[in-house]
C-alpha cells in the first residue's frame, strides 16, 4: 500500500482534492480508498472507507472533559495517535493499493503536535508522500505567497515526507495564475514585487525569500481547479514519478 497525505491550511480544499484524486484512481481502475483523519468535520465530498470519527467523538470529549471547541479539537487530534492500531487494522481490512489521507482542517494540530508525525511514521505503507495545498485565493500578494511557502517548508520539515506543492482554487483567480507561477519559479521577479513593502517589512520578507530558496522548493507548483479538474493530469504524473518511481497507473 502507498499512502498519499493531503495537507494545507483550513479551507484550502483538502477534502475536495482528496475526492478528485480518489475519482481519478477509480476511473483508471486502481483500487484506492480514503482515510478521513479530521475528527471535527461535519460533511465530506466523498465517502471515507476508514473514518477517525468512528474512534474519536468530539462531542463526547467536550462533555467528558468539560472542554470548549478548541480544547476538544486538540485532545481529539492527540487521541488519534492512541487509535493507530485500530485504524491500521481497518485499513488492512480494506487493503487498498493507494490510501489517500485527508488530514485535519487545522494543519497546526496535525503537523506541530506529536500525534501527526507519529501517525505518519507508524502508518504501514511501502511509500508515503505529502501534497501541500497553496490556497490560490491567499497567495495573490507577494508577502502572502512567501508566508505560505514558509509554512509549506515548515510542514515538510515536520512531516519528513517528499512533498508536492499544489495551488488550488485556480478557477477563482484566473488572472493571477501566471503571476503566481512566475513567482514560484523566478525568485528575482518575486523580490522585485516586494519593493512595494516598506522598511523592516521589506527586509524581513526578502531575507525569508532568500533563505527559503523558493525557486528550488516551489518551482514545481501545480495549479489545480477542484471545480473543473484542470491540472489533475499534471498532479497524477508527479505522484507517479514520486510514489511509483515514474510508473503510471494503468487504465
Amino acid at each position: 500500500m502507498k499512502a498519499i497525505f493531503v495537507t494545507g491550511t483550513a479551507g484550502s480544499g483538502k477534502s475536495m482534492l482528496t475526492s478528485k484524486i480518489l475519482e481519478y484512481y477509480q476511473t483508471n481502475g486502481v483500487f484506492a480508498s480514503v482515510l478521513n483523519l479530521d475528527p471535527g468535520v461535519e460533511s465530506l465530498p466523498y465517502r471515507p472507507d476508514v473514518d477517525v470519527r468512528d474512534y474519536v467523538d468530539i462531542v463526547q470529549i467536550m462533555k467528558q472533559y468539560d472542554l470548549g471547541p478548541n480544547g476538544s479539537m486538540i485532545m481529539a487530534n492527540d487521541l488519534i495517535a492512541t487509535k493507530i492500531e485500530d485504524i491500521q487494522n481497518e485499513i488492512h481490512g480494506v487493503n487498498p493499493d493507494y490510501l489517500i489521507v485527508d488530514t485535519p482542517g487545522q494543519i497546526e494540530l496535525f503537523a506541530y503536535r506529536a500525534s501527526g508525525p507519529f501517525f505518519i511514521q507508524n502508518i504501514d505503507a511501502s511509500e508515503k508522500t505529502n501534497i501541500f495545498l497553496y490556497d490560490g485565493t491567499m497567495i495573490v500578494s507577494p508577502s502572502n505567497f512567501i508566508s505560505i511557502s514558509l509554512l509549506a517548508t515548515s510542514i515538510k520539515l515536520r512531516l519528513g515526507l517528499p512533498t508536492i506543492n499544489v495551488m488550488t482554487k485556480t478557477d477563482l483567480i484566473p488572472d493571477k495564475i501566471d503571476q503566481v507561477l512566475k513567482w514560484s519559479s523566478d525568485p528575482i521577479s518575486l523580490e522585485e514585487e516586494l519593493k512595494t513593502l516598506e522598511g523592516e517589512t521589506y527586509s524581513f520578507a526578502t531575507d525569508i525569500l532568500r533563505t527559503l530558496n523558493i525557486g528550488e522548493f516551489a518551482g514545481d507548483l501545480i495549479p489545480i481547479s477542484n471545480l473543473t479538474g484542470e491540472g489533475m493530469v499534471n498532479l497524477q504524473a508527479t505522484l507517479s514519478r514520486i510514489i511509483n518511481l515514474g510508473e503510471e497507473v494503468e487504465d
